[in-house]
């Protein structure tokens, strides 16, 4: 539910000891956006440390939550690739470090890298099954399911998420959350 991926983060690392021209270190705060959806794309970031939230708002407004990245992961990849604006907005949920790779750094990567390339395609190959297997559990388990393991992960994680983002992750209304929370403490 909240990914993890190493392989990325040693790769930067290495770039980021080895003052690779492009590569930086930042930091943001809880609830600090590290893009917005509509954005030029002119970074990537691959995350050090801290939880964020992926997500987009669609057209009727309502926002949906596509996943909650941390360690290891990468950021804004997929816009450099295809030179288009930002699909989604990536917000810092707790206190987040982060490498970040100019536009420039990034694509000479992808062209000269076949490590990088390697990365990509696993990381792609990773969220590929991880959205199939969200959409399954989706369709075959109650929201009370879903949000069962969600709160055991906030526990074990330690942080805090929102109604509003619970039940824009699910894919539910808050009244429908609250009613499942409900069932679950009357469970108890």
């Amino acid at each position: 539910m909240f990914q993890e991926a190493s392989n990325f983060l040693n790769f930067v690392e290495e770039l980021y000891t080895q003052d690779t021209a492009g590569v930086s270190l930042v930091e943001f705060n809880a609830k600090e956006m590290l893009m917005h959806q509509g954005s030029a794309a002119q970074h990537v970031f691959i995350l050090k440390s801290g939880l964020c939230k992926i997500s987009l708002v669609e057209e009727n407004g309502k926002e949906y939550i596509l996943a909650f990245l941390s360690t290891g992961e990468i950021l804004g990849e997929l816009e450099l690739i295809r030179d288009e604006p930002r699909l989604c907005s990536v917000q810092a949920l707790n206190k987040v470090e982060a490498y970040k790779l100019t536009k420039t750094c990034f694509l000479n990567l992808l062209n000269t890298d076949l490590k990088l390339n390697r990365l990509i395609i696993n990381a792609y190959a990773e969220r590929i099954t991880n959205t199939s297997k969200k959409a399954s559990f989706q369709k075959l388990y109650t929201s009370e399911n879903g949000l069962q393991r969600i709160l055991k992960l906030q526990e074990t994680e330690n942080i805090e998420i929102s109604k509003a983002d619970l039940s824009a992750y699910l894919g539910i209304s808050v009244r429908s959350l609250n009613r499942s929370l409900k069932k679950l403490k009357e469970e108890e």
